[in-house]
C-alpha cells in the first residue's frame, strides 16, 4: 500500500495554506468574462483542478469560495467534508470507495458554504481496512468552476463562525486554527 509520502513525492505536492498538500493540475484556457460573473472582481478561467492530500491529524480549515467545488476521491482512507450552509444547516459528506456505507466518489460543495475536511479518524475504519496502513491519509481531487483564484477564497475565523453558528461550535473549533 502506498503511503502519503509516496503520493506527495510522486505527484509533486506541496503544503497548502489551509492545511495538507496540493498541486494545481489544470487551469482552463477558456476565460469567462467579468460581465458574465457579477459576483467576481474580474474574468475567471472556466475551471481549475488540484490534487489534495491530508494525512493523520491534518485538516483543511473551514473556508468558503465564490465558486462551486467538486471533490473526487482517489486513494486512502475516508475524507469527511464538513459543510455549513448559509442557512446554518451542517452536514457531512464522506468521500471514499464504500458505497454501501454511504461514501461517495464525487460530491459538490456549493459556492458560499463554509467547509473544511479531515481524514476520518473512526478507529473501525482502520481495524476493518488494515491494507490502508498508517498513518491514515486520503488523496482527493478538487475541481472549481468558475476557476479558483485566491481572492475568491475566505478563511474562516473561529470567533466569527462560533458567533454566527453557535450550534456548530464543536466542528468549528476542530476545523479552525484561530
Amino acid at each position: 500500500m502506498k503511503d502519503a509520502k509516496y503520493w506527495i513525492g510522486q505527484l509533486g505536492l506541496y503544503p497548502h495554506p489551509e492545511g495538507g498538500h496540493f498541486r494545481q493540475t489544470y487551469q482552463s484556457e477558456l476565460r469567462i468574462d467579468k460581465a458574465a460573473l457579477p459576483q467576481f472582481s474580474g474574468s475567471r478561467a472556466a475551471s481549475t483542478a488540484i490534487y489534495f492530500l491530508l494525512e493523520g491529524e491534518e485538516f483543511s480549515a473551514l473556508h468558503r469560495l465564490r465558486s462551486d467545488e467538486m471533490w473526487h476521491f482517489y486513494a486512502g482512507s475516508v475524507l469527511e467534508v464538513h459543510v455549513i450552509a448559509p442557512n446554518g444547516r451542517h452536514f457531512t459528506i464522506e468521500l471514499g470507495n464504500d458505497a454501501e456505507a454511504g461514501q461517495q466518489f464525487q460530491a459538490v460543495v456549493k459556492a458560499g458554504c463554509w467547509f473544511g475536511a479531515q481524514v476520518a479518524q473512526n478507529p473501525h475504519v482502520w481495524q476493518n481496512r488494515p491494507e490502508l496502513g498508517h498513518p491514515p491519509f486520503v488523496l482527493v481531487g478538487c475541481t472549481v468552476a468558475p476557476g479558483f483564484e485566491f481572492e475568491d477564497f475566505e478563511m474562516g475565523k473561529r470567533a466569527e463562525l462560533v458567533r454566527d453558528y453557535p450550534q456548530h461550535r464543536g466542528v468549528i473549533e476542530r476545523l479552525t486554527r484561530e
